[in-house]
């Protein structure tokens, strides 16, 4: 008993030095995980407007379901000390987090666990348990324990520790009448009763019905428009994104040569793809070619094909990537490495469709949408007689330009969660999401490889996580991805590196491109400085060249500019959802 007491309390102080407030962003952080502070008393009446509107079961049910969650957070915690202490002093971690948070007070009475035999007792006393005496406040002495949100933390907590599931039942509760709550946990194959404790922890029918109601909503909602919905690797929800994508559905049904822009790695082949799947050539073939990848001297022979004894070395007569494409459409990815003898041949397709193999004395016609791509500039190449204009001109009939992703920030969180669900089946991982650090990191930094390069960090961060856990900023910004990050001044906490010594032309990028605002900087400038200075303003004051009042001031006009903001995204909020302009 002594020893347990002693783990508990060393448990206490580690944790407590995990805990971080920022007065100045408003901001409460447990290790990477963002916490609130709120008052017991309004979620006290929220947890009675619940029960009130949806009936005790109900209630009981997304209360416990609720608590079910956090406890499954915060054993997430307790896998990270795990690796340094025994599982005992892991364990612990749970329970003094209940404390900290201010839920309850937890003092072990007996606690017995082999996580490798999947082993587990635990016997624990609740102290000042915020649910019970406000449920005892509004509604009195009950006839059954009441702790619903706690339980529902302990049987989270435990099971995602022991990997098993794991039930607790209150058996004394001051909602009662008992002077404390004291809880007992245990397998749930060992509780005779485990079935009518566990349906709390399942959703109810009725939520079932709404989800099912929702997906035919969707499935309705895509047959009507479906043309007007990007496909599934599409993910998009930026103004910028939605433009470039309106442009391409209406060149979908004619048979005009559309040229997309775009920078490496924007997803200039999806939109080809996508362009493809929408025309009536749909059924046809889709030839990709990377002009960049083949060599000089075997490009014609890939678009046009060769006959037998064209060269040394043909063989056979073979047909090109055109008479392949016939019917559909040939994507020419790096339009502007084509070589200048295989322009002009590429010019006489687009006029007569029809070409002619290497080597061969007849032409063939061949009916073919051509889709051409580039990261350069096509007019520079032409300045320079690198290009033909005459082609140029041929091919710059319908041009659709695809910004990149450090201009489509509202894109980076769903194509992060796409990416995520897509690895995480790949490698048969169940992962938990991303930290709040991590998705600071990934909404700060600038993309220079864009989606492309999006796409490999979240890849390397799957396989990076622990299965079970939340991939963290470290597992993302790796390698060379750190040295990339650092170069455009952020630091591995999602912030900007004030102290590199090349952050300076870095930071105006950040300006400059629009990631960051000169209020968010000057934000970041000051969060720095009294982090640094250990909360003494007139410490950070001197560090940023400033008075302590002039620090203030700039305090107080920044709060008072973001809470104007925030007022006028809820007003905006609501006049959408009221019809309003």
């Amino acid at each position: 008993m002594t020893k347990l007491h002693s783990i508990a309390r060393a448990a206490s102080d580690d944790l407590r030095s995990r805990v971080h407030f920022c007065p100045e962003t408003g901001q409460i952080w447990l290790h990477e995980h963002r916490m609130l502070l709120v008052h017991a008393e309004a979620q006290a009446s929220l947890r009675k407007d619940l029960i009130d509107t949806l009936g005790m079961d109900r209630a009981r049910a997304l209360l416990t379901r609720m608590g079910y969650a956090s406890g499954l957070r915060d054993a997430e915690l307790a896998r990270t000390r795990a690796e340094n202490c025994s599982d005992i002093e892991a364990f612990m971690t749970g329970p003094q987090l209940h404390t900290l948070e201010g839920i309850v007070h937890v003092t072990p009475v007996k606690l017995e666990l082999d996580r490798a035999k999947g082993k587990f007792y635990g016997e624990f006393l609740w102290e000042n348990s915020w649910e019970g005496q406000w449920h005892r406040h509004h509604y009195g002495v009950h006839s059954e324990p009441v702790c619903w949100t706690q339980i529902g933390y302990a049987c989270g907590y435990t099971s995602a520790f022991m990997g098993r599931p794991i039930l607790y039942k209150e058996v004394e509760c001051v909602g009662l009448g008992n002077n404390n709550c004291r809880i007992v946990g245990k397998p749930t194959e060992e509780w005779e009763d485990a079935a009518e404790h566990m349906r709390f922890l399942t959703q109810e029918s009725i939520a079932d019905q709404l989800i099912e109601l929702q997906t035919q909503v969707v499935h309705l909602r895509s047959t009507i428009s479906d043309k007007e919905k990007p496909p599934a690797d599409l993910v998009c929800n930026s103004p910028g994104f939605r433009a470039a994508y309106d442009l391409l559905v209406r060149a979908a049904n004619n048979q005009i040569t559309v040229l997309l822009l775009g920078e490496t790695g924007v997803g200039k082949e999806l939109f080809a793809r996508a362009l493809h799947g929408m025309g009536a050539r749909r059924e046809r073939p889709f030839v990709a070619v990377n002009c960049a990848a083949i060599p000089n001297e075997l490009v014609e022979s890939e678009l046009f094909g060769v006959e037998k004894g064209a060269y040394t070395g043909a063989l056979v007569s073979r047909p090109g990537r055109f008479e392949r494409a016939d019917g559909g459409c040939l994507f020419l990815d790096e339009i502007g490495d084509l070589p200048l003898s295989a322009q002009s041949k590429l010019l006489r397709v687009l006029q007569e469709g029809e070409i002619e193999r290497l080597g061969d004395l007849k032409t063939r016609k061949v009916d073919v949408r051509v889709i051409a791509a580039t990261n350069g500039d096509l007019r520079q190449l032409v300045k320079a007689g690198k290009f033909r204009s005459d082609l140029y001109y041929r091919l710059n009939g319908y041009q659709v330009s695809i910004p990149p992703l450090r201009e489509r920030k509202e894109d980076i969180s769903l194509l992060a969660k796409h990416f995520l669900e897509k690895y995480s089946a790949v490698n048969a991982k169940k992962l938990r999401g991303f930290t709040d650090k991590a998705k600071r990191a990934l909404l700060t930094y600038p993309w220079p490889g864009n989606i492309r390069e999006l796409q490999n960090m979240i890849e390397r961060g799957v396989i990076l996580a622990p299965s079970g856990t939340r991939i963290e900023v470290e597992h993302l910004f790796s390698a060379c991805a750190e040295d990339e990050a650092r170069e455009f001044g952020l630091d591995m906490n999602g912030g900007l590196d004030l102290h590199h010594g090349g952050s300076t032309a870095g930071l105006c990028e950040v300006v400059f491109n629009g990631v960051m605002t000169l209020d968010q900087l000057e934000v970041m400038l000051i969060e720095t400085a009294v982090d640094k200075a250990r909360g003494n303003l007139s410490a950070a004051a001197r560090m940023l060249g400033l008075t302590r009042p002039q620090l203030a001031y700039r305090l107080k006009r920044l709060l008072e500019a973001d809470a104007t903001v925030n007022a006028l995204e809820g007003a905006s909020s609501m006049g959408t959802q009221l019809g309003l302009p």
